[in-house]
Order: structure tokens, then sequence, then C-alpha cells
């Protein structure tokens, strides 16, 4: 498992989201840069933290300049029901078939375990990765680290 540099063209990916919609990466080239969010999986303890911590800072990571994309390996079935017991409106894409695809191609794939780790890319409006970091299973990401990032775009 190696994650992707900064400085690497991001893989286009292209997934299902909480409500069946098509979502791809490539549709936000130009207009907004993206915080793409890996994360194991729905309804876990760290997970659940987590997205419901971006949630409530969602201003800092959506609107005109940028947007959010939460990705797991989990059925998109599943993240509605999660999407809808957190109240979670941003995207929450499934990466379960191909399984893993999208965690595979920026490295953040846990074969063992089969999900993605914590990894989270903040990609350009040019579709170049400009930070990245990547977390184990059981530590929580630092908010503040995100948003410090974002601005330097």
């Amino acid at each position: 498992m190696q994650p992707l540099e900064v400085g690497t063209k991001a893989p286009d990916i292209t997934l299902k989201n909480q409500h069946g919609e098509t979502v791809t990466l490539a549709g936000f080239k130009g207009e907004k840069n993206v915080v793409l969010l890996f994360y194991p999986f729905a309804f876990t303890g760290v997970c659940t933290g987590e997205l419901c911590a971006l949630r409530d800072e969602l201003p800092t990571f959506s609107g005109d300049d940028v947007q959010l994309l939460a990705v797991s390996c989990d059925s998109p079935f599943t993240l509605r029901v999660f999407a809808e017991q957190e109240g979670l409106e941003y995207p929450l894409l499934s990466d379960f078939w191909p399984h893993g695809e999208a965690a595979r191609a920026y490295g953040v794939f846990n074969e063992e375990k089969g999900c993605a780790v914590r990894g989270t890319f903040i990609i350009d409006k040019e579709g170049v990765i400009r930070w990245t970091v990547v977390n184990g299973l059981p530590d929580a990401r630092d908010m503040g680290d995100y948003v410090k990032a974002l601005e330097t775009l």
C-alpha cells in the first residue's frame, strides 16, 4: 500500500453516492477543489465521529470553491441509511464494486481488512493532489489540518 504523493495527478474515479447517483471526480475539474476522504466503514465509532465532525464543519468543506467527497467500501444502500441516521448531506461514495477499486487507485486499500484506510487527499481545481494524510484504522484525523491545507489553495 503506497498512497499517492503530493504533486501527482489525481486518478479520476466514478462512483455511486448514497442516492444512487453517479459522481465523477473529473466533474469538479476547473470548478472546485476536492477533499477526497477515504474511511473504513459506516456505522463504526471513529468513522461516525469523523464524518459527523465534518458535517458540523461543512461550510468549511463545501461551497463555491470546495467539494467534500467521502468514500468507503460500503454499499450505496448502507451509505444511504448511514447518511439519513447521522444527517450527512454531503456525498458518501460507494467503492463497493469493483471492491475497493478507487481506494486502490489512491493507494489506501487495506487488502487484509478489505477496506480503505483513513486517507485524505486535497485535490486542486486542475486535478492535482496538493495535500495528503493517511492515518491508521483506529486513528481519527485532525480537521484543523484540512482547513490549513485548503487555505493554501
